[in-house]
């Protein structure tokens, strides 16, 4: 629900001095010191300025300047009847200083607190104090009726105006903070989400790697407990040390990928099925460099894809197919199907729907099931 202008107190950014420049805080204190001096040059200037009334204004002058200061902390901290009270006995202090023949710094008091009250206080409570001062002013002063209705609008005006610049002033802090906190967020989510793009490259890497190895060693373990020849044991250890050595590279290869330095997609992909005994590739569409993200995820899903068909069905035939469409890329990874591997019953991981997620956090898809002759893992990824 919109606020009440009438009713609403100037933002506390509008009325502390956040904001404001140095040159805007040098005029300030001369105005505060013309004041100042005037005051003083009225009391000391009286034809009555003598003895105990100098002592007098000197006292009234001190009591003024802490009701002054009174106001301006009521005002900023939004206490209103405080405000009030301040301010009222501001306008007693003037009405002394008239009475006992020091028209001068009445005249600047009530000037003083007409313009402060609008700029600090709500109009409901600004418009009639204002009223009262200025209205005192104009009832005091020796000038004629036309200079002093002019010079009362002219010091309404005024505090107006300050009230308005100061609104806007606060309005400008307000929007500053927002933005800081704004950037904030912004800066501690791409540091969130720069966190789970190097947790996805580890975990893509450790665990196409390690599944592998553990392909092989799990293999070398039956083997040995069904009394296997050597040469069959050494073959199955000799490819988990390869594996391990392809973890390696693959290690190094993401890396390069946090750092944005990628080998082309094709001959990655070239590497990969050069390992995988009857893999073949097929690249169609116009060949482009990926954004990284991208790129990555085509390389992590051939890689998850192919590690499922060693521990599932080894020795099936894969066909993989990477498609350059005009708003997308496709890759497709088919195999024809075979007896299940010895490790079948150790169960899946959670790799393919690590895939999925990757896709889904770049507006692609991922799709992966049993077909008549095998299994298909199909990525889609907008580029």
């Amino acid at each position: 629900m919109k606020e009440n202008a009438w009713t609403r107190w100037p933002s506390r950014e509008a009325l502390g001095r956040a904001g404001i420049s140095r040159p805007r805080r040098v005029l300030a204190w001369a105005v505060r010191l013309l004041l100042v001096s005037l005051l003083l040059w009225g009391a000391l200037t009286s034809s009555s300025a003598h003895g105990w009334r100098i002592a007098a204004g000197a006292g009234g002058f001190a009591l003024a300047a802490l009701l002054a200061w009174a106001f301006y902390r009521a005002t900023l901290q939004h206490r209103l009847w405080l405000s009030l009270v301040s301010w009222g006995l501001l306008q007693g202090v003037a009405i002394v200083a008239h009475a006992s023949g020091l028209p001068v710094p009445a005249l600047v008091i009530w000037c003083a607190s007409a313009v402060a009250a609008l700029e600090r206080l709500p109009l409901t409570a600004a418009v009639p104090v204002s009223a009262v001062a200025l209205g005192a002013y104009g009832a005091l002063n020796d000038d004629d009726v036309l200079t002093t209705v002019v010079t009362c609008l002219g010091l309404a005006l005024a505090g107006y105006t300050l009230r308005l610049d100061a609104e806007a002033r606060g309005g400008a802090q307000r929007l500053l903070a927002q933005e800081r906190v704004a950037r904030a967020a912004e800066a501690e989510s791409a540091a969130l989400a720069e966190r789970a793009r190097i947790a996805r490259e580890i975990h893509d890497v450790l665990a196409h790697s390690l599944s592998a190895q553990l392909v092989h060693l799990e293999a070398a373990r039956l083997l040995i407990e069904r009394g296997a020849d050597r040469d069959q044991i050494l073959e199955r250890v000799v490819a988990a040390r390869g594996m391990a050595r392809d973890g390696l590279t693959e290690t190094r290869q993401a890396l390069s990928a946090l750092r944005g330095e990628l080998t082309p997609l094709e001959d990655f992909l070239a590497q990969l099925v050069s390992t995988t005994g009857g893999a073949e590739v097929t690249i169609t569409g116009e060949r482009r460099a990926l954004p990284a993200e991208a790129s990555q995820a085509v390389r992590r899903v051939a890689q998850e894809a192919l590690t499922n068909v060693r521990k599932h069905a080894p020795g099936a035939k894969v066909r993989l197919r990477l498609d350059y469409g005009l708003h997308q890329v496709i890759l497709d990874v088919r195999d024809s199907g075979g007896s299940p591997g010895e490790l079948t019953a150790e169960g899946g991981g959670y790799g393919l729907l690590g895939m999925r997620e990757r896709a889904e956090l770049l507006g692609g898809s991922l799709d992966a099931g049993p077909e008549e002759e095998g299994f298909a893992v199909t990525l889609k990824v907008p580029v």
